[in-house]
């Protein structure tokens, strides 16, 4: 073989090589592009949830009746000496509308926002192991109701996470003694 042939066909086995590697890259590339679209035609897995329904929750609704007049609960929800008594623990409550309050021995504190004698109580409310600045809304609704009162609640923007705690503190820390303290 001359040099020149030689050459020629040193040339094409070039080109076999490069032809070759480009159909293997090409093929390459079309299985990558089956897989994913295999992918794609799956239905997507549904993964288990991180949190509950109630971990997202921010706001909480309670509808709690006493026997007691209106008059008789608002009393005690803004009187220190009462809601002490009632709760075991010092209280603190400046009852006018932009006092401060301290209930629980320091545990919740807040401001009174308004007051409506006999009918509502709203407070910016807090428990201290927040975070620095974070507030909820409380609000107290109380209504005449046979002789006694239905009191509704409203607790809203409080972190998601907290619900469930809140949810059961209210029946513990506040309505369960309420009951024994007006009985």
């Amino acid at each position: 073989m001359s040099e020149r042939e030689n050459s020629g066909a040193l040339a094409n086995a070039l080109t076999r090589r490069q032809v070759l590697a480009s159909v293997a890259i090409a093929l390459s590339a079309v299985a990558a592009g089956s897989a994913t679209w295999a992918e794609a035609q799956q239905p997507a897995k549904k993964e288990a949830p991180s949190t509950t329904a109630s971990d997202a929750r921010s706001a909480l609704h309670q509808e709690l009746d006493f026997h007691a007049s209106p008059k008789r609960i608002y009393e005690v929800l803004l009187d220190s000496k009462q809601f002490a008594v009632l709760t075991g623990m010092p209280a603190d409550i400046d009852a006018k509308a932009g006092g401060a309050f301290s209930m629980f021995g320091g545990m919740i504190v807040g401001r009174n926002i308004e007051l409506v004698p006999q009918a509502r109580v709203v407070q910016a409310w807090r428990p201290t192991h927040w975070d620095a600045g974070v507030y909820s809304l409380v609000k107290f609704e109380l209504k005449e109701k046979g002789g006694g009162t239905l009191l509704v609640l409203d607790h809203s923007s409080f972190p998601a996470g907290d619900y469930e705690s809140l949810y059961e503190g209210w029946g513990a820390r506040y309505w369960e003694p309420l009951k024994k303290f007006i009985a």
